[in-house]
């Protein structure tokens, strides 16, 4: 029998591959397991043989190599979704709570195609892009969920011709979708890029200006740019809550929703 619940709680975490420190994600997870929704990116699991290598282009013999499973063992309340844009073990990973019925699920390819992996001459973050999402039984009915980690460029994160696209082509999978949604992640954008300005005109509210948040940054991010991560809802989604929460267990900061 599927409980309801009148509010349900959302975190969006690029999670860094659990490179914070493995126990503190751990125990970030124990703290917020009545958390409904983890939509986390940057999500690592298999591939223990490149423990010593570079793959996408960020350093990986710090990373936890099997998240899912080692996330799966704290919140075994949840069902995990793991929906990878890297060979077969690094993506995007949702985790549900049982108690909530999942309708359908799936993913689209908004750069690149499904198993693209960049030859030897070009930069390996410019691997595909996926959205991740998840059609949720609620009491007001269905929901879209969307999680999303988009490209990330050695330039920095304003416009360009690929983020353009990647956000139109997000947009054309949002448009023929008649149910409330919800679409949160680490876009690796500035707020003043028309890349985030084509959501806003589309229609979606973004949380992070209309809530005036300044970071979506920890201490662990060194560099001076202030934003990456963000969350868009259609007008038709009632928000009781927004924030971002003080946690420091990755280089992002970890963003937390809770919507009726």
């Amino acid at each position: 029998m599927v409980e309801f619940y009148l509010n349900m709680k959302l975190v969006s975490l690029n999670t860094w591959g659990g490179r914070a420190n493995k126990k503190d994600v751990l125990d970030f997870f124990k703290r917020y397991r009545n958390v409904d929704i983890f939509c986390l990116q940057e999500v690592w699991n298999g591939g223990q043989h490149l423990k010593n290598l570079v793959t996408a282009g960020v350093e990986v013999k710090n990373v936890m190599h099997e998240f899912v499973t080692d996330v799966g063992e704290v919140l075994y309340d949840h069902v995990p979704y793991f929906k990878p844009h890297y060979e077969g073990f690094y993506g995007l990973a949702v985790f549900i709570n049982k108690n909530i019925n999942v309708l359908d699920e799936g993913e689209v390819f908004v750069y690149r195609h499904k198993g693209y992996i960049p030859g030897p001459d070009e930069d390996k973050a410019h691997h595909a892009r996926n959205i991740q999402w998840l059609k949720v039984e609620t009491p007001n009915g269905p929901k879209f969920v969307i999680n999303f980690h988009g490209l990330w460029v050695r330039d920095g994160k304003g416009d360009n011709p690929e983020r353009l696209i990647q956000s139109d082509k997000i947009i054309d999978f949002i448009r023929d979708l008649k149910e409330p949604k919800i679409l949160c992640g680490d876009f690796n954008l500035r707020p003043d890029t028309q890349s985030i300005k084509k959501f806003e005109e589309f229609g979606f509210k973004n949380l992070i200006r209309d809530y005036g948040i300044i970071s979506t940054r920890t201490s662990l991010y060194t560099k001076p740019e202030k934003f990456a991560d963000y969350a868009f809802v259609s007008g038709d989604v009632q928000i009781n809550e927004f924030k971002v929460l003080p946690d420091e267990v990755s280089d992002h900061a970890a963003l937390y929703l809770e919507f009726e």
